[in-house]
This record gives C-alpha cells, structure tokens and sequence, in this order.
C-alpha cells in the first residue's frame, strides 16, 4: 500500500484499539485495507500497540489522530475511562518521532463520521426516514451508543461547516421514569452509590439490569456475563434475560430522547457503538421508540425525529479519517 502522505488513525475503547491509515486526498479517506485491532491488555502502553501495528503492517505515517473513550484535557491528556492507560499527545508524539499528534474524545470521531456515511451505512429506527445533512444549513444530530461504556457527543453543522460536540454524557446521571425504573435505581444505588447511565446501558449495564431485574422477580441471578444474557435472550431460553435486553432497549430510548431535548438535537440521532450490531433487533421491537418519543407536552415533536443505526463497521476510524481530513484543509462534502 503506498500513500504519499498518511495519517494513523486510532480508536481507542476500554476494551479494544483499532488502527488503520488515511489518505486525506480520497474521497473516501479511511483505507479499510489498512485496519487492524489489538486487545488493550496485550499491551502495556499505546505507543507499544502502535509499534506492533507498525511491524505487522510494514506501514508508517508521521501524523496521528487519537480518538480516545475518555475526556482530554487541555487537548494533551486524556486517561482512558474503562482501561489503565494515560496517553499525553506530545509525549507520544516524542517517544514514536513523529510530526504531530492529536487527541479528541472517541464520540467526537464517531460524531464526524456522520459526515462520511452513506445510505448503505444506516438502518432508520421507527418510522421517520434517514436524517440527511444538506436539509437546511443549521443542523444538531446527537451521536450516542454502548460499547464497553456509553460514549455521547454531537454534530453540528453550521452554514456547511461540520464540528463535533464533546461529552461525557454518558455518565450523567440516570432518570428513572417508570415503576420498574425506580425499583432498578433502587438497587444500583445501593450497590454503586450514584448511578450513572452508563450503569445500565453498556455491556456491564446489561449485567447490572439483569441482576437487579432478578431481585425484583426474587430470582437468583445466574452468573452471566454480557454475552451470556444476549445469547439466552435471543433464544428466548431464559425470560429474565429476555427483559433484562427488552429493558435496556427501553432506558437505551428514553436517554436518547431526553438527549435530543438537552441538545436540540431534533435533526436526528444517530446511534453506533459496539453493542449495537447486537442490539439493533431489540430496538427495532418497540419498546426503544416508545420511550424515546414519550416526552409529555414534546411528544409530537419526538415523533419526527429520525433514530437510525450506523452499520458502518469502523465509525471510530471513519470519523478519525474525516478529522485527518478538516486537519488538513480539505473539504468534507456533506453525503446525499
């Protein structure tokens, strides 16, 4: 593969780092050839993941933009929510000899990869159509999705100029709207002290659900792990796994809608993340719109607000590429 000036590219999860290149000059950036993935525990630091990558691939690139699941601070540090690393850019920079390194939060790459993603790449979630980004020239899309933790963040395009929105809205805290909500509060607040959305909506968000869900019934809770209770579920084999994923869809809702009302994102949500391609059958039943829209005096409002999935393999990457993209001067037309 030669490209005359790449870019890495990473995304960096608590459980997963994925690296590929970009070439800034294409219409379609991210060299899907070039990813790889490396599991964060193999590894004692991201600069020795990136050698590694280096090695496998007999590429290089002299520029890097991190995406990074946690907050960064001053734009140079961020500690990784989930996982033991800290990464500081110009120290990275420094240790692999490169030109420039950046960090940005992981949902401000997944945000800006909206910018890049075709229809191919979405599922719509309920009835209103896929958002588009040439509709009128001031738009907000929220970005949000379960993986390892919840990652929130937004997109706002202003005059046809795309920037992202950071956040750690995924650990703001959960609002309970039903019975069952406050009985599952309840619980988890006796285990975690302050319980946070990303508490239940995320891979040990499940565990969580599933466990307070079993008390509630005063069943005992088996020893499932994540995988576990979404392999029974779609089997139908065990009823409390079967709610404990109808119930996640259901919270998974009526924090996306309340997100679009915090935000005004009523252009759109878009929802990725690594739990989704699993998720997506559940969402579609019902039970994810049915919270969503169920805003009181907004819930007419919420009605036409597009929900879809992003079915794009490496949303983290492609959003990574898009900002290597604006880094360098270029524009990013808005998809069709």
């Amino acid at each position: 593969m030669s490209v005359p000036f790449p870019t890495l590219l990473a995304d960096l999860g608590g459980t997963n780092v994925r690296f590929a290149l970009a070439d800034v000059t294409r219409e379609q950036p991210l060299l899907t050839e070039s990813v790889r993935r490396y599991r964060v525990r193999d590894f004692a630091t991201l600069a020795g993941t990136i050698r590694q990558y280096f090695a496998d691939t007999g590429l290089a690139a002299r520029r890097a933009i991190i995406a990074a699941a946690g907050r960064i601070a001053d734009g140079e540090t961020v500690q990784i929510t989930n996982n033991p690393w800290a990464v500081a850019a110009h120290a990275l920079q420094a240790e692999l000899g490169m030109e420039s390194v950046r960090l940005v939060n992981d949902f401000a790459a997944q945000s800006m990869a909206v910018s890049l993603l075709r229809p191919e790449h979405l599922q719509t979630v309920g009835q209103p159509p896929l958002p588009r980004l040439d509709r009128h020239d001031h738009q907000t899309f929220v970005v949000m999705g379960p993986g390892t933790g919840l990652g929130v963040g937004g997109l706002l395009r202003r005059e046809g100029h795309c920037s992202v929105l950071e956040s750690e809205g995924g650990h703001a805290g959960f609002a309970a709207h039903s019975r069952e909500d406050i009985e599952i509060l309840h619980r988890l607040n006796e285990r975690f002290g302050r319980v946070s959305n990303e508490r239940l909506i995320c891979g040990n968000g499940l565990v969580n659900l599933y466990t307070a869900l079993a008390d509630i019934a005063g069943e005992r809770a088996q020893e499932y792990t994540p995988e576990d209770i979404t392999a029974q579920a779609g089997a139908g084999s065990d009823p409390l796994c079967v709610r404990a994923v109808e119930t996640l869809a259901g919270i998974f809702g009526s924090v996306a809608g309340d997100l679009v009302l915090t935000l005004g994102g009523w252009d759109g949500v878009y929802l990725t993340g690594g739990l989704l391609p699993i998720l997506l059958p559940w969402l579609q039943r019902g039970g994810f719109r049915q919270r969503f829209e169920a805003k009181g005096r907004f819930t007419e409002t919420m009605r036409q607000v597009p929900t879809v999935a992003v079915l794009h393999p490496e949303p983290g990457l492609l959003g990574a590429a898009a900002l290597a993209v604006m880094e360098a001067g270029r524009p990013l037309l808005p998809r069709p």
